[in-house]
């Protein structure tokens, strides 16, 4: 086992890490920007070494920077945890140049899995189903309105580089193309280096439903059930829950199937998910992460796995201790996340210091969270605060777990979207189970739903606000 891991990540992640190598008796070393220097990630850690700066291109995005200094420390490994340099191929080539172990597969597979267009003919190859769409990245507007125009409208514009929603546009009209192109184009040149885009069928109203991969480096491989995480702003997030209401037995058993075959095809070690657009009844393979995500605790509260020390465990070249026969689920996971915005103005981040604070707990309930009382929400990171996490014996339980939380959940300050995430577990239709990747859109009562609950959030607020303060 690995006697220190240099965390290359901030916020709840580090901390989440922190707390496992804490149970595994193994140094952690965390590393901060300059608006991070009080953050709890810092204070958690055993060691904590500052980056100078705080631009993420001169701090967590700096790999020659963060390999330095994991060699000067001494850190047998280095965990990325999600965003930031987890799917960057340099930055795992550079670890396995350093002879410092990447918590996470090999570069040469990041690289391929990475690359959108590479990782679905692989796939195709390995008999794994596929939205119909181009086999080449395009870069040229003119070719790519030709492609789009064979594919048949509505298309889909995505990064070839990259995921998490960055260079993606639905194009409803061939007139609307051009615009949307250049606009993909723009973000994906901007966050991944490469412009370049592939074009595939838009479909209408689907659900988004991944699967979890644990794979060692002994040839196991297993999948831990679905996640199903349709509700999304802006192509990111912001429920999760498992198991989806969308799944039949069937269904569920061939998906994992599927997701452990694509595991396979790629050799892949770690945890790593891999994601599908479910619609009528079919699926198709929509990308890998190669990474933790951020909705892993759904599936720990489900099955008992820990998966951050699993990868921790995989890495140091441990097998894994159960086969799929081994895994079991239990009950209904929801996770909301809790992001400092204001979902009543386009969901706008608010960056503002925590006044007040006190979180929800009880039976069934988990947070992980990164903030504490006077934090500083900063603008240079993404907004989210915390996870939230209900579970129950079944779905009605779980929704009932999570509305009671959300109801605690104090946070005086900047605005958040607990009043939206309060009207969506109110809602009849989140009650069916009838969600997809529109459900925001096509339910825009929800937002004057969410108004009330502003109301009575700021009239609580006012009357804890001398008991949450800090003096």
């Amino acid at each position: 086992m690995f006697k220190k891991v240099l965390i290359a990540n901030r916020g709840e992640i580090a901390i989440r890490i922190i707390r496992a190598l804490r149970e595994m008796e193994v140094t952690s070393v965390a590393v901060y920007s300059d608006s991070d220097k009080e953050s709890l990630h810092v204070l958690y850690a055993d060691l904590a070494y500052p980056l100078f700066g705080d631009r993420e291109i001169e701090t967590y995005m700096d790999i020659e920077k963060i390999i330095k200094l994991a060699k000067n420390v001494g850190a047998d490994a280095i965990h990325p945890g999600y965003g930031f340099l987890s799917e960057k191929e340099e930055f795992a080539k550079a670890c396995e140049e350093a002879g410092i172990v990447f918590i996470g597969p090999s570069s040469k597979v990041i690289g391929l899995m990475g690359n959108k267009i590479a990782a679905r003919k692989l796939m195709i190859a390995s008999g794994v189903p596929v939205v119909p769409g181009m086999e080449e990245a395009v870069s040229d507007p003119e070719k790519a309105q030709k492609i789009a125009g064979t594919i048949g409208y509505p298309v889909l514009i995505k990064a070839a580089a990259g995921g998490g929603g960055v260079g993606m546009r639905a194009v409803q009209k061939e007139e609307d193309f051009p615009v949307m192109l250049e606009r993909a184009q723009q973000q994906a040149g901007s966050v991944f280096g490469d412009a370049s885009v592939f074009i595939e069928k838009y479909m209408d109203s689907p659900r988004h439903i991944e699967f979890q991969l644990l794979a060692d480096n002994h040839g196991n491989i297993v999948h831990l059930g679905e996640r199903e995480c349709s509700i999304q702003r802006r192509y990111q997030k912001i429920i999760e829950e498992s198991p989806s209401t969308a799944l039949t037995p069937e269904t569920r058993q061939k998906m994992g199937e599927v997701a452990v075959a694509a595991g396979r095809a790629v050799n892949y070690q770690g945890a790593g998910t891999i994601e599908f657009i479910y619609s009528n009844g079919d699926f198709y393979f929509l990308e890998m992460n190669t990474r933790i995500q951020v909705e892993h605790p759904v599936t720990e509260m489900l099955t008992g796995v820990d998966l951050v020390k699993s990868q921790i465990k995989i890495a140091a070249g441990h097998p894994l201790p159960f086969g799929q026969e081994d895994i079991r689920f239990n009950g209904h996971t929801i996770e909301c996340r809790i992001c400092a915005e204001d979902p009543l103005n386009g969901f706008s981040p608010s960056p503002h210091r925590i006044k007040g604070y006190r979180s929800p707990g009880g039976f069934g309930i988990r947070i992980d969270s990164g903030v504490h009382l006077n934090y500083e929400i900063p603008t240079h990171y993404d907004s989210m605060i915390s996870k939230l996490l209900a579970w129950g014996n079944d779905r009605d339980e779980a929704i009932a777990r999570m509305r009671r939380a959300l109801r605690e959940y104090i946070i005086i300050g900047p605005k958040t979207n607990i009043p939206y995430l309060r009207a969506v577990m109110d809602s009849a239709v989140f009650k069916r189970g009838q969600i997809n990747t529109k459900f925001i859109e096509d339910h825009p009562h929800l937002f004057e739903d969410a108004k009330i609950f502003v109301a009575k959030d700021e009239a609580i607020h006012k009357k804890l606000a001398s008991l949450l303060k800090a003096h």
